[in-house]
């Protein structure tokens, strides 16, 4: 096939890759436009809906680290606390690139979620792939499912409410939050508030947050979860885990793919993910149905998509 046609297959990689590459510009410029958008009322790059999102998750986080901070230095009225100074933290927050990053993909995720669920009628919860999962002959994993289901209840309450749990966040994330927060306080960090740092942090569990569920579900079928590439069967919450998974890119990039401005990076991962050329086809038309077909895509094996989606990254951070 691909040997076959040395000619054909060079010029579509060659296609691609621009495309990647002017794709990965545009994802390189997200962040800084997202702090930008942040803290001023111009939404005309963004949607709305994704920019008010992001400032709810950053208020959220902010006003849950100020609560364990009014509790261990005293003060009185941990909500007062919390609003007097939840505005300038969530701003402090803001600047970290990785968290804005996370939440940016948080909401993007939501997005599809509800956009699934309004056009296909899937459940935002519970979805025919984690079905699967609860049924499944192993104990472990249907236990692991279940948990997963929980945890995506909680996540669909939190994005409809515009938070998140700061027991949701990976365990780098976490640091960085707890990191930032501590950088805020300058010269006010106290004995009492550096206790109450370690004590969050010997109370985090990242092992139970839903992204690690998921992580596990996804890892515990391994080669078959060509089903889990299935948006309208996974949901967006497993189809991105397994995207990123089996294609060698962060979450955070799977989600990002999912841009009608991403196509070809979506494609690709999906050929690098081990989805037939066909399938990739049908996933791409459910999702971006106005979008051209990626041509000649069965010319690119799964090992040349995995690769040209690690060159581009390369050749962008050189």
């Amino acid at each position: 096939m691909a040997q076959d046609r040395p000619g054909k297959n060079s010029g579509t990689q060659a296609e691609l890759r621009a495309a990647l590459a002017s794709g990965q510009q545009a994802l390189d410029r997200i962040e800084p436009i997202l702090g930008h958008l942040l803290s001023s009322p111009d939404h005309s790059l963004f949607s709305d809906e994704i920019v008010a999102r992001l400032r709810g998750m950053f208020n959220d986080l902010a006003w849950q680290v100020l609560r364990v901070q009014a509790e261990a230095t005293g003060q009185a009225g941990r909500e007062a606390f919390a609003e007097r100074h939840g505005e300038a933290l969530a701003a402090h927050f803001q600047q970290c690139g990785a968290i804005l990053t996370h939440c940016h993909s948080l909401a993007v995720e939501w997005q599809l979620t509800e956009r699934l669920e309004a056009k296909g009628g899937l459940d935002p919860v519970l979805s025919p792939v984690l079905q699967d999962f609860i049924a499944h002959h192993d104990p472990s994993v249907a236990s692991t499912a279940m948990s997963a289901l929980a945890a995506q209840a909680r996540f669909a309450q939190a994005q409809r409410r515009m938070e998140l749990p700061l027991a949701e966040l990976p365990g780098d994330l976490f640091h960085e939050v707890l990191v930032s927060w501590r950088t805020y306080n300058g010269e006010r960090v106290s004995d009492a508030l550096t206790r109450a740092e370690g004590k969050m942090r010997s109370n985090f569990d990242e092992s139970a947050s839903r992204l690690a569920l998921f992580a596990r579900l996804i890892a515990s079928i391994g080669g078959q979860a060509l089903d889990a590439l299935t948006p309208d069967r996974a949901g967006a919450g497993l189809f991105f885990t397994a995207l990123a998974a089996r294609s060698g890119q962060t979450r955070a990039e799977a989600i990002l793919s999912s841009n009608y401005r991403q196509v070809p990076r979506l494609a690709l991962g999906l050929r690098a993910a081990g989805l037939p050329a066909s399938k990739v086809d049908e996933v791409l038309l459910k999702l971006h149905p106005q979008a051209a077909p990626i041509a000649d895509l069965d010319l690119v094996s799964e090992a040349e998509a995995r690769r040209m989606l690690a060159d581009v990254q390369a050749e962008i951070g050189a």
